[in-house]
C-alpha cells in the first residue's frame, strides 16, 4: 500500500518525497502542491518529515518527542506536538474526522496514511538509493567536521525551541465547544442545550477574537455521548487546548446552566459559571453566549 522504491524511503541528494498532489523536501521542509509553495513552519515540517519516512507505521508521542524536540529541550512538549499536527493538517487540507494523510492513534501517536514516492528533485524520476560503501577509519578532519555539525545541530534545537515558544504565543489558541448536555429529561432542555452551544460557537468566533482563539465546535469527536467523551482524545484529535462544555438542569421554577471551560493537559477547570433564569429566550441564550464566550477569551489570555 505505502510504495517506497527499493524497499525505502530515500532522502538523499536531488530526492523529495510525493505524496497525492504534493511534493516534500525533508531536508529543508519545503513543501509544494501542484508546483505551488505551502507555507509550512520548521517545526511542524520535522514532524512531517519524521510521519512520511515512516510512512504507515505508527509514530508514537514519545518518538516524535525524542525525534523531534530531544530530550533535554524544555518546552510545553504536549501543547507543541499539537500545534504542529494542526498545522500539518492546515497545510495539507487534512481533516482528523476522515483523514487523508495524518491518522490520529489516540493516546498512542500518529500514522502518515497516503502512499509515498521518493523522486529526484527537478525531473519528477525516482531517485536511487547510493551504493553502499565499505566502512573506514574517519579522517581527522572528518571528525571535526562531524563534531561541528553536531554543535550546528544543536544550535539548531535551541533556536527552534525558542522560535516554537514565541510562535505558540501568538496562534490562536484551539478552543473545543462540546454540545451542551441535557439533564433535564425534557425536550425543551434539550433545545436551550443546543441553542446556548451554538450561540457560545457564534460568539467565540467572532472577528475580534478570531485573532486569539480557533473554534472547533462541529467535529464528530464532540458528539460522543457523555458517558463516552474523553477530553484528553478530544485534545489529541483536534489538538485543541480547552474545551467548553456545560449542562442545563431545572426544577420547578428556574432553569440553571452552568459552564465549564476546563484545560486539557491537566483536566483542570479554569473557569465555571451557574446561570439561573426564569426562562431561556432567544435573548436570554445569546446574552448568556456572550458571557461565556468573553469568560472564555479573557482567561486563555492570562494563560498565555
Amino acid at each position: 500500500m505505502f510504495e517506497r522504491d527499493g524497499g525505502d524511503i530515500v532522502t538523499g541528494v536531488n530526492a523529495r518525497l510525493r505524496f497525492g498532489q504534493f511534493d516534500f523536501d525533508p531536508r529543508d521542509g519545503a513543501l509544494w502542491r501542484d508546483g505551488r509553495v505551502v507555507r509550512l513552519q520548521p517545526q511542524p515540517a520535522r514532524v512531517l518529515a519524521l510521519l512520511t519516512a515512516r510512512a504507515g507505521e505508527i509514530v508514537t508521542r514519545d518518538e516524535l518527542r525524542h525525534e523531534v524536540w530531544g530530550d533535554g529541550t524544555f518546552v510545553d512538549f504536549e501543547r507543541g506536538l499539537n500545534f504542529c499536527i494542526a498545522q500539518i493538517r492546515g497545510a495539507l487540507g487534512d481533516s482528523a474526522d476522515s483523514p487523508r494523510f495524518v491518522e490520529t492513534l489516540p493516546r498512542r501517536g500518529y500514522r502518515f496514511i497516503a502512499p509515498v514516492t521518493t523522486v529526484a528533485a527537478g525531473n519528477g524520476e525516482p531517485a536511487r538509493a547510493p551504493e553502499p560503501t565499505s566502512a573506514a577509519e574517519p579522517s581527522p578532519q572528518a571528525f571535526r567536521r562531524s563534531r561541528l555539525v553536531a554543535i550546528a545541530a544543536m544550535v539548531v534545537a535551541v533556536v527552534t525551541a525558542a522560535w516554537l515558544v514565541r510562535e505558540l504565543r501568538h496562534e490562536p489558541v484551539p478552543i473545543a465547544v462540546v454540545p451542551f448536555d441535557n439533564e433535564t429529561g425534557a425536550e425543551a432542555g434539550e433545545d436551550i442545550a443546543r441553542g446556548v452551544a451554538d450561540a457560545t460557537v457564534a460568539r467565540l468566533a467572532t472577528p475580534e477574537r478570531l485573532g486569539q482563539l480557533s473554534v472547533i465546535g462541529n467535529a464528530a469527536i464532540l458528539r460522543r455521548p457523555r458517558a463516552f467523551r474523553d477530553l484528553k482524545a478530544i485534545g489529541d484529535e483536534l489538538g485543541a487546548r480547552y474545551v467548553v462544555l456545560a449542562q442545563v438542569k431545572r426544577d420547578e421554577s428556574h432553569v440553571r446552566l452552568i459552564a465549564h471551560l476546563i484545560r486539557v493537559s491537566d483536566q483542570q477547570h479554569v473557569w465555571a459559571n451557574t446561570f439561573d433564569r426564569p426562562a431561556f429566550t432567544l435573548d436570554v441564550q445569546s446574552e448568556i453566549a456572550e458571557a461565556i464566550a468573553s469568560a472564555v477569551a479573557s482567561r486563555v489570555a492570562q494563560a498565555r
